[in-house]
């Protein structure tokens, strides 16, 4: 009954047309342009949704890091729902553990990296994604690079060794990098403790940009 009464009362009312097309022909661009902008500022949303989501899809979640044999001991504390959430100040912990380890060991950096958030409260996600800068593809460089500041720092003036492994398994692999010797180790390390805070500062300085532009937009 009460539908019928509001149906009726809206019904009642006359149509009323505007006498001026001019006036509607500029409401109705208006309204296209409003809709332009809208489906494109959603396309561009999808477009970096989609590629945040396929880096959050090759790291592993919690419950499958905490399962991890060498995990353990600290399963209950990766469940942690605040070493997944984005906070600046764990996010900027998350960047600098991220990039400290990646440097700092030539494998296991993601297991390492997670243990350290849980001790130092970082976004484990953020340190997570920074240890893939060394991976299988720049590794090669980033041993070349450390080699040349090591050796400059040390120095010692040697030919760089081969850049390209020739065997695939992993004692193959360690005996490549240990080629490179002591140089390449002081620079790598280098690159870890000085890496790690510059990472560290450069999150916070970026987020009070962001926080300082929007308030400046207001």
């Amino acid at each position: 009954m009460g539908y019928a009464k509001v149906t009726s009362r809206y019904l009642a009312k006359p149509l009323i047309i505007s006498r001026n097309p001019c006036a509607s022909s500029r409401k109705i661009s208006r309204i296209g342009a409003t809709t332009y902008q809208f489906h494109k500022k959603s396309q561009t949303v999808d477009k970096k949704s989609s590629w945040v989501q396929g880096i959050k899809q090759s790291l592993p979640d919690r419950h499958t890091l905490a399962l991890h044999p060498w995990l353990k001991p600290l399963s209950h504390r990766l469940l942690e729902p605040g070493l997944w959430h984005v906070r600046h100040e764990a996010v900027a912990r998350g960047a600098a553990i991220g990039i400290f380890w990646a440097f700092a060991v030539p494998f296991g950096q993601f297991l390492f990296a997670a243990a350290h958030c849980v001790w130092w409260r970082g976004n484990i996600p953020v340190a997570a994604g920074l240890t893939l800068i060394t991976n299988p593809f720049t590794l090669a460089f980033w041993l070349w690079l450390a080699y040349k500041v090591g050796g400059t720092l040390l120095g010692t003036s040697g030919p760089v060794p081969d850049l390209e492994p020739v065997v695939s398994r992993a004692a193959g692999i360690m005996d490549w990098i240990t080629s490179f010797g002591a140089p390449a180790a002081l620079g790598m390390g280098l690159f870890a403790v000085v890496g790690a805070p510059l990472a560290y500062v450069s999150v916070k300085l970026a987020w009070r940009m962001r926080i300082g532009f929007k308030r400046w937009h207001r």
